[in-house]
C-alpha cells in the first residue's frame, strides 16, 4: 500500500463534502487512508438512498464503468489517496496484486448488494439492526466488542430502510435485553454476540 500511495495524489476532505458525484465521468479511483465515508445514490424524486459505508483501506470507484454509479461523502475528517484511472494499466503492471484487488472489489460489491437486498426484503427491524451491528463488528480490524458508529441514526435508518424512530426504539430494546450498551451516541458495546448472531439469523 505504501508503494502504491507514491503514485497517488493525497487529499484531505472536510466533513460533509461529497468527493465522488454519481453520474460524473469516473476519471479517478480512491483509497480511504483514514476516516469514514457515506456511499449513496439519488432516487428519481431527489432523495438520497444510502447503500453503504466506507472506512480505512477501502477502494472507491475502482470497479466503476465510464461514470460513477454512486456518490461518496465524508462522514468526518477524511484522508484519501486519489489515482487517475488513465494510469490504471501502468499500475496493474507495476502492482500485479492490484488485478486481484479489482476482482475482490467487484466481488465485494456484489456480496454487499445481495446482503442489502436480504436486509431490506426479508428481515425485521430487530434482525436488520442486529445484522448491521455485527457487520460493523466484523469490519473492525481488532474485532472489538466496542464499535464506533461515525454515521448518524438517520444514516443508519436510511441504510436499513427504517425510520429513525424505529432505529432508536429497537436499539433501546436491545439495550434493555442486555444485548448491547449504548455508551455514547457514536459508540455501542456488544454485550452478547451469540444472542445478536442468533437474532440476525432470524432467531
Amino acid at each position: 500500500m505504501a508503494r502504491l500511495a507514491q503514485y497517488s495524489h493525497r487529499l484531505s476532505v472536510a466533513p460533509g463534502k461529497t468527493f465522488i458525484q454519481e453520474g460524473e465521468a469516473a476519471t479517478d479511483f480512491y483509497i480511504v487512508t483514514a476516516g469514514h465515508t457515506k456511499i449513496f445514490t439519488l432516487m428519481p424524486d431527489g432523495r438520497r438512498q444510502i447503500t453503504g459505508f466506507g472506512q480505512s483501506g477501502d477502494f472507491l470507484g475502482l470497479a466503476s464503468g465510464a461514470t460513477y454509479a454512486f456518490s461518496a461523502e465524508a462522514l468526518g475528517p477524511l484522508s484519501l489517496c486519489r489515482f487517475s484511472r488513465t494510469g490504471l494499466g501502468l499500475l496493474r503492471r507495476e502492482f500485479p496484486e492490484l488485478e486481484l484487488r479489482l476482482m475482490e472489489e467487484a466481488s465485494r460489491e456484489l456480496v454487499q448488494a445481495q446482503r442489502r437486498m436480504l436486509l431490506l426484503g426479508r428481515k425485521t427491524a430487530r434482525e436488520r439492526l442486529a445484522s448491521f451491528l455485527l457487520e460493523q463488528h466484523h469490519l473492525s480490524p481488532t474485532k472489538e466488542i466496542v464499535i464506533h458508529l461515525p454515521m448518524s441514526r438517520t444514516g443508519i435508518a436510511d441504510y436499513l430502510g427504517l425510520t429513525i424512530e424505529t432505529v432508536s426504539r429497537t436499539l433501546n430494546a436491545l439495550q434493555r435485553e442486555m444485548m448491547i450498551t449504548i455508551t455514547q451516541v457514536t459508540q455501542i458495546t456488544l454485550l452478547n454476540l451469540p444472542a445478536l448472531e442468533h437474532l440476525a439469523r432470524g432467531g
